[in-house]
């Protein structure tokens, strides 16, 4: 189970991490462009640019920490703060009537509940 608590952190990991760069480096027109991009064109350029940087943060809390030893608990910690961030998403994307970027949202909200579960409970980082 821990292989794949690990598997499921390190996708999560990999989203978040093309999340975070995409909304930090690609300038909000073209972001705007992209598909289930479209809620950024009415956005303020800080929160596009804030919510990035949450995701690239994101990215290291599930990874490292449990990849140290420094801090591992701070891997659910993280993982509770992306399903967080997976309902305000689902909130967006349903707004902007985006219903199929929000049931992606949605699964990744439940590999996020998965691995807060795993790593607050049985099989701790």
């Amino acid at each position: 189970m821990d292989l794949v608590l690990w598997i499921a952190a390190g996708l999560l990991a990999v989203v978040a991490l093309t999340g975070g760069v995409s909304k930090v480096f690609v300038r909000q027109e073209k972001l705007a462009a992209a598909p289930g991009g479209e809620w950024t064109a009415g956005a303020a350029p800080g929160l596009v640019k804030g919510l990035g940087a949450l995701e690239l943060l994101a990215a290291a809390g599930l990874i490292l920490p449990a990849l140290t030893g420094i801090a591992p608990a701070l891997v659910p910690v993280t993982a509770v703060c992306w399903v967080l961030l997976m309902v305000g998403a689902m909130i967006t994307h349903v707004r902007h009537g985006s219903a199929a970027f929000a049931l992606l949202n949605l699964a990744y909200l439940a590999v996020a509940a998965f691995v807060a579960w795993g790593r607050f409970g049985p099989f701790p980082a």
